[in-house]
């Protein structure tokens, strides 16, 4: 039983996973346990060039940012667990929180991010009632997204990135799953609020 689980390695999967290790040492999130399934073959990254992201070295390829990504979560973060080659095909509903069905197996978890892409090729079952037409995207692209309120879909289910209705820009997504993060954190944290910050000493 995974605490929190996060599907989707792009821009915003992969920043909600970043925030959410981060927080091990804090003693609501210690036993906290968290996966992300890490599928990047549908992302946008996979053909952007970056020049205009603070922080990022101009010419840096979203290709590149997808492999470094996984390396950053496993150098750092090794207790968030990285579940590669799936693709998850149904999200159900259960007493316990949701399960999660792949192509190679079924995860349970009390809480669920969905940080995948915002074409109209979404093929996860259980989503089907909460998509609709992206608002902020030009209608002849067919881009979608899931209705949510400050990205939470019902209760325990997230949406994170272009799916949650934001605009298809880097930093925008990686703000959305960073934003998610800090919510499950603060539910962790009993209500109170929470966000983490490394500084220099």
């Amino acid at each position: 039983m995974f605490d929190a689980l996060i599907i989707g390695g792009g821009a915003a999967g992969m920043s909600c996973a970043l925030v959410l290790g981060s927080a091990k040492p804090k003693p609501f999130a210690e036993d906290k346990r968290v996966g992300i399934i890490v599928h990047q073959k549908a992302s946008h990254l996979q053909n952007a060039l970056f020049n205009n992201v603070l922080g990022l070295e101009p010419g840096t390829t979203g290709a590149s940012i997808l492999e470094s990504g996984k390396q950053q979560l496993a150098d750092l973060y090794p207790h968030v667990e990285q579940i590669a080659n799936e693709k998850v095909f149904e999200i159900l509903k259960s007493e316990n929180g949701f399960i999660v069905t792949t192509n190679k197996g079924t995860y349970l978890s009390k809480l669920v991010v969905v940080a995948v892409g915002y074409t109209d090729l979404l093929t996860i079952k259980g989503l089907e009632d909460y998509i609709e037409a992206h608002p902020k995207a030009n209608a002849e692209k067919n881009r979608i997204w899931l209705k949510n309120t400050d990205h939470l879909i019902e209760e325990h289910l997230y949406v994170a990135g272009t799916l949650a209705g934001w605009r298809s820009q880097f930093a925008i997504a990686s703000g959305s799953g960073a934003q998610v993060a800090t919510d499950i954190l603060t539910l962790w944290n009993g209500g109170k609020h929470a966000k983490i910050h490394d500084k220099v000493k």
